[in-house]
């Protein structure tokens, strides 16, 4: 085993390594005793790997200590097996309150006689039974002794803070300490308090027995402690869904029968099982599961407030509230387990990766990244948010995977600092544009390996930039949206530096030689004359054939004024309604033509997730203003869109897909038909010999 390595900066020291040995150390309790050695490392050499050990160990991570502390490490032959540290007290605690009898003024003058075990871990290569009680006794019985020592007065008792979800107290049982209640879920910040959510069990350990006497107090009776949730308000919330009146309209295009409606709480409850272990506490699985079942119910009003009305009652529409912007639960394992699951319904190696950013209507400037920008929902510049998206569509199916809120430049000003606070963005996050956003959230959907795929699509807003089509996996190739003004050369002109005329500074900026090719607009070539058109059926709706006429070219794009070094290519769609759509590529040269325009088709299905979404999952209905209840929201809408997919391909019924001209397809192969007889387009021959091509499109 390779000793494990742990660096750290800080503002004094410039940077150090510390080599620890992860070899398992399995052994029992008794043959270690001789060897145990606990040392009080404040102030010393060592407390800098205490930091290290705690910061890269601890599920807390490391953070600075209130008040008066001391750090200690635990060493077996020179090796560290454990480290503790004891700190300030919490300033109130009801069932701590209780138990000493104190009043508010006695409080306030003997809390510094309780110390807080704040930290106490273990490294995981440690296996020694037994070991976590008989440190945390042999650390107690030294503790009085340092604290007198260092601040000048004696403890009378201890207090620490558990949390049920991932640990069962047993070493602090096992050493007697006391349980006395659960927390409420709350944590200081500033002058007040920022409830998280996380409920965590109180132990008491008392170190002299005739505390009160000092104080002057007597015991109080203790409320009894709120017990863990039982399965009975989850079953409870289960019954009220099966009973719910469930819409067989609440998609549309599903056509769900009578059947299909009676199982769809059953198939909701299920499915939402599977994400249980992204949660800490049974309550908070019932509120997701609430709100979860909002999103798909048929009420119109689909917030938090009417959504906790109505499937949990008026008592938890603040629990509802606090569930999405600031109980802690592991969005990261939901959305990860989403993209496994969907991945086995519809993943596949021609598949393409698209990206397009939504935007979502707001009134006043408080809600997390709203500001004046334009909105694609208006078509003009709004008070909006907006943000970036990524999905994917194959022959199998479609569905979002991950987003990110986009936050203008604005935001970033020291104006907004109060309001990035208050909505809880994280400190270390800076501009971006849109599309380095996609490519990150691109990059982060490719190395989870889970949806292979030949295509990656996307508008205009990421096509016109050409860093971004440069950054893309090589692996890939991409199909992106372009603006009619684009300027591209038919044909590569030669560049260099033009003549010098004798007077002057010598010319130093390459530019087209005269009488080369110039750029010209995408926009003038689909007006050409002599731009060739080819009628296709791209897809086969529900209201009939998708014609539409095609023209492709082989061309290079510009980049300010020179063409770049590569050909492309270049595809104009003009439907019957006579809009024209303009795309690049960087597919082969002897790609069939077929599969070009099936990409084209390929793009469509994000924008039926943003339909489907808007339209009957509330994606844009939330009333949520903070970073964490905005990606929480929108995750949710994903896994709306991923349930109904399944109760489509499980009921065998035909997901839709709306292009561009608002018409819908159906999901079986559709046949594209190739009116006329030539055999080359634009400026390039095409590969093809047939006439007629099938396109598998979702």
């Amino acid at each position: 085993n390779m000793p494990d390595t742990i660096q750290k900066m800080s503002k004094k020291v410039q940077q150090q390594a510390i080599y620890i040995n992860r070899e398992p150390l399995v052994s029992d309790i008794k043959n270690l005793i001789p060897s145990i050695s606990l040392e009080l490392v404040s102030h010393t050499r060592h407390e800098f790997l205490w930091d290290c050990l705690v910061s890269k160990y601890h599920y807390l991570g490391y953070r600075k200590l209130l008040g008066h502390r001391l750090k200690y490490l635990v060493f077996v032959d020179n090796r560290p097996v454990a480290a503790f540290s004891w700190s300030a007290p919490a300033l109130k605690l009801r069932f701590r309150d209780k138990f000493i009898g104190w009043s508010e003024e006695q409080r306030k003058c003997h809390l510094k006689h309780i110390a807080n075990n704040t930290r106490f871990l273990i490294p995981p290569w440690v296996h020694v039974p037994n070991l976590a009680s008989h440190l945390l006794a042999k650390c107690i019985r030294r503790l009085n002794q340092d604290w007198q020592k260092h601040f000048n007065y004696s403890l009378w008792g201890l207090e620490t803070f558990v949390d049920p979800g991932r640990f069962k107290a047993t070493s602090y049982k096992a050493a007697n300490w006391q349980f006395l209640g659960l927390t409420q879920g709350s944590t200081k910040q500033g002058r007040g308090y920022v409830h998280h959510g996380i409920i965590k069990e109180i132990y008491f350990y008392v170190l002299d027995p005739h505390f009160r006497k000092y104080i002057g107090c007597k015991q109080q009776p203790c409320p009894p402690h709120r017990p863990p949730l039982s399965s009975k308000r989850m079953e409870e919330l289960e019954m009220i869904l099966r009973h719910a009146d469930w819409n067989p309209d609440v998609m549309p295009c599903m056509n769900l029968t009578e059947q299909d409606v009676e199982n769809m709480a059953e198939n909701l409850v299920t499915f939402h099982q599977q994400f249980h272990s992204c949660f800490i506490r049974a309550e908070q699985r019932r509120l997701g599961l609430a709100y979860f079942s909002g999103l798909l119910s048929n009420s119109r009003a689909k917030s938090i407030e009417p959504i906790a009305l109505e499937f949990l009652g008026q008592q938890s529409v603040r629990s509802q509230q606090r569930f999405m912007k600031t109980y802690q639960w592991d969005l990261e394992a939901m959305e990860y387990r989403h993209l496994s699951m969907l991945s086995e319904y519809i993943s596949c190696p021609s598949g393409m990766i698209n990206t397009d950013s939504s935007e979502f209507l707001k009134k006043g400037k408080e809600s997390v990244g709203v500001t004046r920008q334009y909105c694609g929902e208006a078509g003009k510049t709004d008070n909006c948010q907006s943000g970036v998206f990524v999905g994917y569509s194959s022959g199998k199916g479609y569905g979002l995977l991950t987003s990110q809120l986009y936050m203008p430049a604005t935001w970033f000003s020291e104006e907004y600092d109060e309001r990035r606070k208050f909505n809880l963005v994280p400190s270390d996050l800076e501009f971006q544009t849109k599309p380095q956003i996609a490519l990150a959230l691109i990059n982060k959907i490719a190395a989870t390996g889970l949806f292979p795929a030949k295509w990656i699509g996307c508008d205009a807003t990421f096509g016109s930039d050409s860093n971004f089509l440069q950054s893309l996996p090589q692996e890939m190739y991409y199909f992106a949206g372009i603006r009619s003004n684009t300027k591209v050369f038919l044909e590569k002109p030669e560049v260099g530096l033009p003549p010098y005329k004798g007077r002057g500074a010598k010319p130093k900026k390459i530019k087209i030689l005269a009488g080369q090719p110039e750029p010209q607009e995408v926009i003038k070539i689909a007006q050409a004359a002599d731009t060739q058109w080819t009628t296709v059926i791209l897809a086969e709706g529900s209201k009939g054939p998708i014609v539409a006429e095609v023209a492709v070219l082989r061309i290079y794009p510009s980049k300010n004024g020179l063409p770049v070094a590569n050909d492309c290519w270049l595809f104009i769609r003009r439907s019957q309604d006579g809009q024209i759509k303009y795309a690049i590529s960087n597919a082969p040269k002897d790609i069939p033509f077929s599969e070009l325009c099936e990409a084209a088709t390929m793009r469509w299905p994000i924008e039926q997730c943003f339909e489907e979404g808007k339209s009957h999952l509330g994606m844009g209905d939330y009333e949520h203003r903070s970073w964490p209840a905005w990606h929480r929201h929108m995750t949710y809408v994903f896994l709306g869109l991923h349930f109904l997919l399944r109760l489509r391909l499980d009921n065998k019924k035909k997901p839709c897909v709306d292009s561009s001209s608002g018409t819908e397809i159906d999901s079986r192969s559709i046949t594209a038909g190739i009116a006329g007889s030539k055999t080359s387009f634009g400026n390039y021959p095409l590969p093809y010999e047939k006439k007629f091509y099938s396109l598998s499109v979702s």
